[in-house]
């Protein structure tokens, strides 16, 4: 085992308001909310799902493949570096400008999806 599954991030225009979507639909509550990123956690206080800002969001269309669908995964790690060396070795790509030495780096999986190790530090 690499890691586990920590949380999935949705990209949006308005992550506040995305969140009190999700809140009423999951029975989930506000754990961090920073106006660019909420976390949504369950009733165990574990995060379930995140909303990021993202500039100039064009929402995805169902079946077309010009406006995918636009989120990522966090995987909790305990050793970035560790993780890192197995993630590339199952295809993985480390993105530019995210290697970092604590906290998180970004990669994509073998067909372009991004994905994220990061570490307690940055949860």
């Amino acid at each position: 085992m690499i890691g586990r599954l920590y949380t999935v991030v949705i990209d949006c225009p308005d992550p506040g308001e995305l969140a009190g979507f999700y809140e009423k639909l999951l029975s989930l509550s506000r754990q961090e909310d920073t106006g660019d990123f909420v976390v949504l956690q369950n009733a165990a206080g574990a995060p379930v799902v995140a909303f990021q800002r993202v500039d100039d969001f064009r929402a995805p269309r169902w079946t077309d493949s010009a406006r995918p669908q636009q989120m990522h995964i966090d995987v909790m790690v305990t050793d970035l570096d560790t993780a890192e060396t197995q993630v590339l070795a199952l295809g993985a790509t480390l993105l530019d400008g995210s290697d970092k030495p604590i906290g998180y780096r970004v990669y994509e999986d073998p067909v372009g999806h991004p994905f994220c190790l990061i570490t307690p530090e940055g949860a």
